[in-house]
Order: C-alpha cells, then sequence, then structure tokens
C-alpha cells in the first residue's frame, strides 16, 4: 500500500444483445429493455477475437442508460449516480458538512458531494483519500495514501478541525471471480471503514458503506447496531439487478463509550 505523500489522493471509490425479427428488444442482463434510436438493442462493433464475456460485457456497456448518463454529465464514475441516488431517497447529504470519502477514486462521490455540499462557498470540508492517485475535485482536499497510516489519520483530522459528519465508503477488494473470497475482502474493507469511522465521527453522525448482498456478516452488523441509532440495507437503480453489491446506511452515531454505557 501506498506511504503518505505530500500530494493530496485514498482508497479507490470510487465502476449482446440485438433486436428480434419483430423489431422488439431483448432484455439486457439486468432485466431491463435498452432501446437504440431504431428501437433495437446496441452491439458493439469489433466483436472478432474477444472472448464471450468481454462481448457480454461491452454490449451491456453500450446499452447500460446509467453509463450513457455518467459520460454526458462528465462524471467521473458510475458510482457517483448511486450515490446521487441513494441521497434522493435518503437526504443524508447537506450544505456544508464535514465529510470523509473513503475509496474516493476516480472522484464520483467527491463530484456529487461537493456539488450537493455547496462546499464552494468555502463553509464544511470534504477530504477523500486512495491509493490511487485521484484527479482534482473542486471544494475537496484529496490525499493519496493508506487509511491504516497513523500519519494520514492525523492529517485527516487536521483537515477536518473537529469531527466529520459524514464517513462514505465505496472501497471495494479487486475481485477473484471466487465470490466467497470476494466476499470476505469486501467484508474486511467494510471492518476498516467501520473502525475508521470511529476515529473521525461526530455524535449523530452518518456513515455509508459498500458490501454484498447478504454478506453483512453477523458481526459485522452488531458493530454499526452498537454504534448507530439505525442501519438500513441500499440498493440504489444504478447498482445493476444481478450484482451482489449492495449498501449500508448508518445513521445517529453514538460514540464507542456511549454504546457501551447504553448496553450496561
Amino acid at each position: 500500500m501506498s506511504s503518505i505523500g505530500k500530494k493530496a489522493s485514498f482508497m479507490s471509490n470510487g465502476d449482446g444483445h440485438s433486436g428480434n425479427s419483430g423489431g422488439t428488444p431483448k432484455k439486457g442482463p439486468s432485466g431491463r429493455s435498452y432501446k437504440t434510436k431504431a428501437g433495437l438493442t446496441k452491439k458493439p462493433k469489433k466483436m472478432r477475437g474477444r472472448k464471450l464475456s468481454s462481448q457480454r460485457w461491452l454490449t451491456r456497456q453500450l446499452n447500460d442508460p446509467f453509463v450513457s448518463q455518467t459520460h454526458d454529465r462528465g462524471l467521473r464514475s458510475r458510482a457517483a449516480i448511486k450515490l446521487e441516488q441513494m441521497d434522493d431517497k435518503h437526504h443524508f447529504l447537506k450544505p456544508h458538512m464535514k465529510i470523509v470519502d473513503l475509496g474516493c477514486a476516480p472522484g464520483g462521490w467527491l463530484q456529487i458531494i461537493s456539488k450537493r455540499c455547496r462546499l464552494d462557498a468555502g463553509i464544511g470540508c470534504l477530504v477523500g483519500i486512495d491509493l490511487l492517485e485521484t484527479e482534482a475535485v473542486a471544494g475537496s482536499y484529496i490525499l493519496q495514501g493508506d487509511i491504516h497510516d497513523p500519519l494520514m489519520l492525523e492529517e485527516i483530522k487536521s483537515h477536518l478541525e473537529g469531527k466529520a459528519d459524514i464517513v462514505l465508503s465505496d472501497m471495494a477488494a479487486a475481485t477473484t471471480g471466487h465470490r466467497p473470497t470476494d466476499h470476505l475482502r469486501t467484508m474486511g474493507l467494510l471492518e476498516i471503514a467501520i473502525d475508521f469511522a470511529d476515529e473521525v465521527l461526530a455524535d449523530g453522525g452518518v456513515f455509508l458503506a459498500k458490501a454484498f448482498r447478504g454478506g453483512a456478516d453477523k458481526s459485522l452488523l452488531g458493530l454499526l447496531n452498537e454504534r448507530f441509532e439505525k442501519v438500513k440495507h441500499l440498493k440504489p437503480a444504478a447498482s445493476r439487478v444481478e450484482s451482489v453489491e449492495t449498501y449500508l446506511l448508518a445513521t445517529g452515531y453514538l460514540r464507542v463509550e456511549k454504546a457501551e454505557k447504553a448496553r450496561d
């Protein structure tokens, strides 16, 4: 993992079907029907020599309306639309908040947060962190490094000048194709994000993190339920139906010592 550098960027956020003879489009992998102007599903060119899995991925990308929307709006990732949809429903992003975005590369979530929290006004702050370099986003302070690095944690705290209102995490481990292994890796990142939230989150704060459907182990859900008043599973429309990806939204943060007293 990267060591702390002078430059500010942290862990990465954070993305063939043709019409039938009757002209009616078939459904894509997510169950939606995607149409071109002619009413047919698009099929990418230059398929020869590609593996079948690559062909399917290219076709899905070409016909995914959220991928098109990402490009049309100048967003850096499809994940930006997921965050937007979750906030449209649950309203956790508010003007002038102090926010930390774990796994911020390539910067899609930073774009949405900066706009919705009106950070261009100079009130509140947004710190993004990833192992990968992330291009600057207006209103944000980006670090490149490892959240396990004590120096990095201190730099985040220093920039926040107090506690954070929200900790967000779209961190995802590189997939192996072996679902149990991928599940364990993602749950490990979720646990890291929870530990990080304990270090910087203000009382009453919000935590949002990527998880896997059916994969929020009881121990991790227990950690969240001990620390927050409410915990919900979210599945935004921009998250593909066939994906096991889900998000956990926890609100009403209680400091660990308060949670322990409440249990006693």
